[in-house]
C-alpha cells in the first residue's frame, strides 16, 4: 500500500477527516491497551486495513499488534464514501495519520499534566509513556479512562516525518491473511448470528421476465416460508439445504411472462453506437494542418465482462424489535447501501445500520449490495430473526452488474520524422456506475422486481474530477500537439452495467497502447523507442525503461513467442505502470511472463503494492484471453464456469514486479494501475508473435483466426 502526502504548510484537515472530525469516530483506546481503529474504507483483499494500521501504529508509537482494525459501520465509524478508484490510502491514510497523531498528543498531554512536566519531553515507545523529568511511566491503557476522544481533530498537530516512522514502508504481514489461510471463519458467508435463518431467492429466468403465477403447494412439506412481493420470490427456513431445495422446486412451479430485451451479442459495436448518447467532450485542441502527414486509423473493442467472484454474493439482515434494521454486507459503499435500502422501504436512513463483513469477492460493483437487500426483504417476513442470503453461481454470473462493453475509433497522423502530429479518439460505452443511489435511483436488483417496482436508469459515469468512466484514461500520456478526444455514453441500455475494476481505463489503455504499437510499425520504429520519443514525463520514462530493462527488451524470442509493452498512468494522475508481456501464440494465446514496473510514490507496504499489481495483472490476463459474457436476445447464457471460463491456476503467468522508488512524493493507489497496460502488452505481444493485429477482445483462437481472415480480405 502507499501513503498520501503530508499536510500542507497551512494546516487543514484531510478531506475524510473534515467530513468526520470527531476523534472517537476513528479511534478508541481500551484499558487493556488495545487501540481500536475504524475507517470508512473496507477490506476487499487488497490489504488496505493492514496499511492503515501501519500508519496508525507509527503515529501512536505502539506496536502493530496493539492496533485492532474494526469493520466499517454506518452507525459508529466515519463515512468515507466508496472504497474505489485506488484511493483508499490516498484518502484515508492522511486522516488516519492525523487522527492517531491527535490521540497521541492528548495522551502525552494527560501524562504531562499528571507529572507536571513539559509535554515536549514526554516520549512514547511501544505504548509506554515516559519522561526524563520523572521516574514514573504510564501507558495508553492506564490513561484510557482519563482521555476524552470525543473532540474534533486539530489540523495543526504534526505527523511524523519519513525518518521517524518505524512500521510504514515495511512489508508488515497482512492482518487478514492468517484466518483466510487457516480456513477460519472470517467471510460473511461464515457469519452465524443467534437464531439465524437461511434464505434463497428465485431469480426470474431473464431480465425482462415478470412473475405471473407460482404454485407454493409444491413446497408445503418443507419447513420453509415462501415470501413473494410482485416478481420477487424467495424462501426462508432454519435449514440451508431445505431452503436451497425449495427454490429449485419452485423453479419448476412458476409461470413467467418473458420477452426479448437484450442486444445482438454478435454486433455490440452497432448496439453501442446506435444511441441515444450523452457526448462527453474531453479535449479538443486546435486541429492544425497535417495535410502532408501519413495517417492511420483503427477500431478496438471489448465485450461485456463479469466480475466472476470466486465466492457468490452474500448478505445478512435483521429486523429488530425496535423497528430498526441491521444489515451485514461486503458492499464497497455501506453508507450508499444504507440510504438505498431506506429509499426503497421509505425508512429514515438513521434507522438502518450497515456493517461491512469481508467477502471473498471482487473489486467493483458486484452483487454484494443486491444480496444484502434480498436478505432485508426476506428478513422482513420474520422480524427478530437474522436471515442470511447467499447467491448461487448462476445468479452471480448472470445477475451481478457487468463491466460495460466498449468500442473505440482511433485516428492519428505522423510527420516525415515519425512524430505524432494529431490524434482523434472516440469511445462508446454504457455507463460505468450504477451503485446504490446513482442518479437518484436505489440501484438494487430486487427493487425492480417488487409489486411496486423501481426502474433502472441507464448507468452513469463518475465525474471527470474522479477520473470519469467511459473516458477514464482516454487521454494519451504522450506529447501530441493536436488532439480531439470524445466519449459517447449510451443513455438507453438493456444490460445492467456498473463499476468493474479500472472502469473504462482497461479498454482505453488497450486501444491507445495497441495503436501506439501500430504507429511505431508504420514509421519503422521500435515500440519502446517510439513511446519514449513522445514521452516527456520523467517518472513515466523511468517506469517504462525499468520494465523494459527487467524484461530483456530487444532480446530475441523463440519462434511463436512475442514480446509486447503497455504503459499508462492510471486516471492520468495516479500510479504509473508499465508491463512487458511474453506470449506464446501457436494453437492459442498463452501468457508466459509479465514483467511490471510501477511507481506509486511513497510506499506504506511494499508487499501490499506487489500483491495488488500481481492480482490486477492476473485478472487482466484472464479478461484478455478468456472472458466474455454470452447471451441471446432474452437471457444471459454464460452462467457457469464452463460457459464463462476464467484463467486457471495452471495458466497463470510468471509475474515479476519492480517498484520504482519515489519516497518523497505523495502515495498513489496500486489496485487498478495494471489492468490496461497488461491487456495492451499481451495484445502487442500477440501481434509480435504472429504478425497479425487482433483488435477485439478477448484474444481467443477464434479472434486470431478472424483477424487473419480480415487481413486476407
Amino acid at each position: 500500500m502507499s501513503l498520501a502526502s503530508t499536510p500542507p504548510d497551512i494546516p487543514t484537515l484531510p478531506k475524510s477527516l473534515a467530513a468526520n472530525p470527531i476523534l472517537s469516530r476513528w479511534v478508541n483506546v481500551h484499558s487493556d491497551g488495545v487501540v481500536d481503529v475504524r475507517v470508512g474504507k473496507v477490506e476487499l483483499g487488497q490489504g488496505i486495513l493492514t496499511a492503515l494500521a501501519q500508519l496508525a501504529a507509527d503515529e501512536l508509537d505502539v506496536d502493530l499488534a496493539q492496533v485492532r482494525m474494526l469493520p466499517a459501520n454506518t452507525a459508529s465509524g466515519p463515512d468515507e464514501g466508496l472504497t474505489s478508484g485506488s484511493m483508499s490510502v490516498a484518502d484515508s491514510g492522511p486522516a488516519v495519520r492525523l487522527v492517531a497523531a491527535n490521540v497521541r498528543a492528548l495522551f502525552v498531554g494527560e501524562a504531562a499534566r499528571r507529572w507536571q512536566v513539559d509535554a515536549e519531553r514526554v516520549t512514547v515507545v511501544s505504548g509506554r509513556i515516559a519522561s526524563p523529568q520523572t521516574p514514573d511511566t504510564t501507558s495508553y491503557a492506564e490513561l484510557a479512562e482519563s482521555v476524552d476522544l470525543g473532540i474534533a481533530a486539530d489540523a495543526g498537530v504534526p505527523v511524523k516525518t519519513l525518518e521517524q516512522q518505524r512500521v510504514t514502508g515495511t512489508s508488515a504481514p497482512r492482518l487478514d491473511l492468517p484466518d483466510k489461510v487457516a480456513g477460519r471463519a472470517r467471510f460473511i458467508h461464515d457469519l452465524r448470528l443467534p437464531g439465524q435463518l437461511f434464505g434463497r431467492v428465485l431469480r426470474p429466468p431473464s431480465p425482462g421476465a415478470r412473475l405471473v403465477a407460482v404454485d407454493v403447494s409444491r413446497v408445503a412439506d418443507l419447513d420453509v416460508q415462501v415470501v413473494r412481493d410482485g416478481s420477487f420470490l424467495g424462501v426462508v427456513g432454519a435449514d440451508e439445504a431445505q431452503a436451497t431445495r425449495a427454490v429449485e422446486i419452485l423453479r419448476g412451479s412458476t409461470t413467467w411472462d418473458e420477452r426479448d430485451t437484450l442486444p445482438d451479442e454478435s454486433d455490440l459495436d452497432t448496439y453501442l453506437r446506435a444511441g441515444p448518447h450523452e457526448p462527453i467532450p474531453v479535449i479538443e485542441d486546435d486541429p492544425g494542418t497535417q495535410q502532408h502527414d501519413r495517417g492511420l486509423r483503427a477500431t478496438y473493442s471489448r465485450p461485456f465482462i463479469a466480475h466472476a467472484s470466486m465466492a457468490p454474493s452474500c448478505g445478512i439482515a435483521l429486523w429488530q424489535g425496535d423497528g430498526r434494521l441491521a444489515v451485514w454486507s461486503h458492499s464497497q459503499g455501506i453508507h450508499g447501501l444504507r440510504n438505498a435500502i431506506a429509499q426503497v422501504l421509505d425508512l429514515e436512513p438513521e434507522s438502518v445500520t450497515v456493517e461491512h463483513a469481508e467477502g471473498a469477492g471482487c473489486y467493483g460493483h458486484n452483487g454484494a449490495d443486491d444480496a444484502a437487500f434480498d436478505a432485508v426483504l426476506l428478513a422482513r417476513a420474520v422480524p427478530g430473526r437474522p436471515v442470511q442470503v447467499q447467491w448461487s453461481r448462476a445468479d452471480e454470473l448472470s445477475w451481478s452488474p457487468f463491466g460495460s462493453a466498449m468500442t473505440a475509433d482511433v485516428n492519428a497522423t505522423v510527420d516525415e520524422q515519425g512524430r505524432l502530429t494529431s490524434w482523434a479518439y472516440d469511445v462508446w460505452s454504457q455507463g460505468h456506475t450504477a451503485r446504490p443511489g446513482y442518479a437518484g435511483n436505489p440501484g438494487l436488483l430486487a427493487a425492480t422486481h417488487l409489486e411496486a417496482p423501481w426502474t433502472y436508469s441507464a448507468p452513469t459515469d463518475p465525474p471527470a474530477a474522479r477520473g470519469g468512466g467511459t473516458t477514464r484514461n482516454a487521454v494519451p500520456i504522450y506529447g501530441i500537439p493536436h488532439r480531439r478526444i470524445t466519449g459517447h455514453r449510451l443513455t438507453e441500455t438493456s444490460i445492467r452495467s456498473s463499476a468493474l475494476r479500472a472502469l473504462g481505463a482497461h479498454m482505453n489503455v488497450f486501444a491507445i497502447e495497441s495503436f501506439m504499437d501500430e504507429l511505431a510499425q508504420l514509421v519503422g520504429q521500435d515500440p519502446l523507442a517510439f513511446r519514449l520519443a513522445h514521452l516527456d514525463d520523467e517518472r513515466g520514462r523511468r517506469v517504462l525503461q525499468a520494465a523494459a530493462r527487467a524484461a530483456g527488451w530487444g532480446q530475441d524470442t523463440p519462434d511463436g513467442v512475442g514480446r509486447g509493452i503497455g504503459f499508462a498512468r492510471y486516471k492520468g494522475r495516479g500510479a504509473y505502470c508499465a508491463v512487458v508481456a511474453e506470449v506464446e501464440a501457436e494453437h492459442d494465446v498463452r501468457v508466459r511472463r509479465l514483467t511490471i514496473a510501477v511507481d506509486v510514490g511513497r510506499v506504506v507496504n511494499p508487499d501490499g503494492v506487489r500483491n495488488q499489481i500481481e492480482g490486477g495483472a492476473t485478472q487482466a490476463t484472464s479478461w484478455t484471453v478468456k472472458e466474455r459474457v454470452r447471451f441471446d436476445r432474452r437471457r444471459v447464457t454464460s452462467d457457469d464456469w464452463e460457459r464463462y471460463p476464467i484463467l486457471l491456476f495452471s495458466e497463470a503467468p510468471q509475474i515479476d514486479v519492480e517498484i520504482v522508488p519515489n519516497p518523497g512524493l505523495p502515495s498513489l493507489g496500486a489496485g487498478e494501475a495494471a489492468q490496461g497496460p497488461t491487456t495492451a502488452a499481451i495484445a502487442n505481444a500477440v501481434a509480435d508473435a504472429i504478425g497479425i493485429r487482433v483488435r477485439h477482445l478477448p484474444l481467443t483462437a477464434d479472434a486470431v483466426v478472424a483477424a487473419i481472415e480480415s487481413e486476407q480480405l
